[in-house]
């Protein structure tokens, strides 16, 4: 099959293309670089099932240009950036709900029929039951989290009303090599500048679930050609570890790996102690419906974020 892989130089898009490649797939990337790097698909750029094309997919022709031809996409491309949402809005927008209408216009345009979507937990927002199941209702509290559910109920209408076969996965905290944000990075760029202390955003009660990249994209690949096989329409799956793990458990697997004892602190965050302004404190994923797909993750949250704080340090793992 030819994939075309929207964000595909990115942290999570880069694996995922590793892992289409190694699975004989012919595979076209889009990207802007934004945060996405070439240097991120050094293991397979040589690789001539690998075609990797640099735009802005704001731009519908070429949105049209990288997806004619595929049989399927895995639109990744996004700001993944949730506090942006508080300053600047419009960019989330565009970025985010617009890139994907041009996508699903480029698609429908083309005759692609499949789509993967790399959908957030923040749809749920500060969900009352965890593990939060798929069909608990929806409200997000984040500018990121509503882009996300736009592009969820977009995907949903084109698959239904052109016969397609769609699918949205609710990612938890994805973590692995080439993570360019997020608690740990955060954490190991805060202790380089200063292994004396280290800063927690909010008040560091906040515990949430985290999924090796590996594994997620396992997921993302595995359900969405299962969904296919099947004949489905339009499916939803949620994509997490197993349990949940709090910001200072974080802070002090990263210290310990650094080898280092630093004085923690928190900010107290806002709104109750979250860390920024739609950030959702507590975050678990019910994952049996992936399970009851074939989709089980190996490793606990920990497990993930050690693992994660080794290989971008560069250690052993």
């Amino acid at each position: 099959m030819r994939f075309v892989v929207t964000g595909g130089a990115g942290f999570i898009g880069s694996h995922l293309v590793e892992l289409l490649i190694s699975k004989g797939h012919e595979v076209v990337v889009i990207d802007n670089l934004s945060t996405g790097r070439p240097e991120f698909l050094a293991l397979v750029k040589d690789d001539p099932r690998l075609r990797l094309m640099i735009g802005d997919l704001r731009d519908p022709q070429v949105a049209l240009g990288s997806i004619k031809g595929a049989d399927a996409v895995f639109h990744l491309a996004a700001n993944p950036e949730v506090r942006l949402g508080a300053q600047d809005p419009a960019s989330i927008y565009k970025n985010n709900v617009e890139v994907t209408f041009n996508v699903l216009e480029a698609m429908r345009a083309a005759g692609v029929k499949v789509i993967g979507f790399a959908s957030s937990s923040t749809v749920y927002g500060d969900a009352k039951v965890l593990p939060t199941p798929e069909d608990y209702p929806l409200e997000p509290i984040s500018v990121y989290g509503a882009s996300k559910l736009a592009g969820e109920a977009m995907i949903s209408g084109y698959a239904h009303t052109f016969g397609w076969t769609a699918v949205s996965f609710r990612l938890a905290n994805v973590v692995g090599r080439r993570q360019t944000h997020g608690a740990i990075y955060d954490f190991i760029q805060k202790l380089r500048r200063n292994p004396a202390e280290l800063e927690v955003l909010g008040d560091g009660t906040q515990s949430k679930s985290y999924v090796h990249v590996a594994e997620a994209v396992e997921a993302m690949y595995g359900l969405l050609m299962k969904a296919v096989e099947r004949g489905v329409t339009y499916e939803v799956f949620n994509v997490g570890g197993p349990d949940r793990i709090s910001v200072l458990e974080i802070a002090s697997i990263v210290a310990s790996e650094m080898g280092l004892s630093p004085r923690v602190y928190t900010t107290g965050g806002v709104d109750g102690g979250r860390g920024w302004k739609g950030d959702v404190k507590y975050m678990q994923l019910d994952i049996s419906k992936a399970r009851a797909w074939g989709w089980s993750p190996s490793m606990t949250s920990r497990e993930a974020v050690r693992m994660t704080v080794r290989e971008l340090l560069g250690l052993k793992t």
